[in-house]
């Protein structure tokens, strides 16, 4: 598990160095860096599953498209060099990139690479690496072991708020390729096709359902729409399948288009997490959208249960629900409360930490509520009271 990041020079952050849990929700105020978290993550993956043996940090690729070198190097600070560190497992690896003076450039070379770990012992830094294998160096005597860290970072997924909405069809891929639901969830009904008989976790199971990745999906969405029934069916000498959704025992399948727009935005959230293993890393922005406020509820007391069972999750939201959802998870014990972090940012001033971390109790009380932190409801509230102009 990924347990810090670092950040330096990158976007709005001068320097950051993050813990992460188990499960990390970041909220915030718009345009204070809660996506740039996400974003260096998904960079260093991009490279990794794109370009296995690359020297430089690609921009610009099938997840996430950043632009050139100085769209993402801090235009106070940073000059023309940013640097993205982690913590994973005792192991500190930290990446120095430039862009040689080219602010146009589309991709940053890595400057240097340095390793600390405790086994073993000692520091290394290996200036201006040649040869990089998933941004790492190849294993040496010399060089710390980077243990899970390229797994843990290749096979990420992440899942953008822009997500597809109904389709009347669904590209199918490759069932040795396709691992991940695709940034925007386009391969998820995929997934769910190729990987139907797919053993999940067991922590993750539902009793009353088979324990398979369908019918577990199934099952996890009736909680959200209950009565819902899914159906998939491969259309013959194409690549492609249908999905069918009927919401009771007295209906046809129908497209999903005549079903609602949160059934497909919710779809892929809880595929990406069925489908995961122990050791994955799933990022999602906004897993709220198009959500009932009881399902947005839902969806976060069900991405705590993901967290518990060993798939750490790292979620952006402005959601209260969802924060709530977390709550009652800690409270009802599905997860500890030590495994659940939640940072807010805000805008930044020079010599301001940018964020504050509140933490939750295993009552799921909440220590700390900075102004603006999912305090809008109460302000409304104090308002119509004639408490506050």
């Amino acid at each position: 598990m990924i347990t810090r990041l670092d950040l330096e020079y990158f976007k709005c952050f001068r320097k950051l160095s993050l813990p992460l849990a188990s499960l990390t929700l970041l909220s915030g105020t718009n345009a204070s860096g809660k996506s740039t978290i996400m974003q260096a993550l998904v960079l260093l993956h991009q490279t990794m599953s794109e370009h296995e043996w690359s020297n430089r940090l690609q921009l610009n690729g099938g997840l996430i498209q950043l632009g050139s070198a100085g769209d993402v190097i801090d235009k106070v600070h940073g000059r023309y060099e940013l640097k993205i560190g982690v913590l994973i497992d005792n192991i500190e690896l930290h990446w120095q990139f430039t862009c040689e003076e080219d602010k146009e450039a589309m991709s940053l070379r890595v400057a240097n690479v340095t390793v600390q770990a405790n086994w073993p012992p000692g520091s290394v830094t290996l200036d201006y690496p040649n040869r990089l294998h998933y941004l790492c160096p190849e294993s040496d005597q010399e060089i710390p072991r980077t243990g899970g860290l390229p797994r843990s970072i290749r096979t990420l997924t992440y899942l953008t708020a822009e997500r597809v909405g109904p389709r009347d069809s669904y590209q199918l891929k490759d069932p040795n390729a396709l691992q991940v639901v695709g940034s925007r969830g386009e391969n998820a009904v995929g997934l769910l096709y190729q990987k139907s008989d797919h053993a999940v976790i067991d922590t993750l199971l539902i009793e009353s359902a088979p324990p398979t990745l369908f019918k577990q999906l199934e099952a996890r969405m009736q909680n959200f729409f209950p009565g819902i029934m899914l159906q998939l069916e491969k259309v013959a000498q194409t690549n492609s399948v249908l999905l069918g959704i009927r919401t009771s025992n007295d209906t046809d399948f129908h497209r999903p288009i005549n079903v609602g727009f949160g059934l497909t935005q919710v779809l892929p959230v809880i595929v990406a997490a069925l489908a995961a293993e122990k050791g994955d890393l799933l990022l999602i922005e906004n897993p709220e959208v198009h959500l009932h406020p009881s399902g947005q509820a839902l969806i976060g007391e069900f991405l705590a249960e993901v967290a518990q069972a060993g798939i750490q999750v790292i979620v952006e939201s402005h959601s209260d629900h969802v924060l709530n959802g977390i709550r009652r998870a800690v409270k009802s014990g599905k997860i500890d409360s030590k495994d659940v972090a939640l940072h807010f940012f805000s805008a930044q001033r020079d010599g301001e930490v940018p964020y504050r971390s509140p933490q939750v109790a295993s009552d799921g009380t909440i220590d700390q509520w900075p102004t603006g932190f999912f305090d809008q409801f109460d302000k409304d509230m104090n308002y119509f009271a004639g408490w506050e102009d």
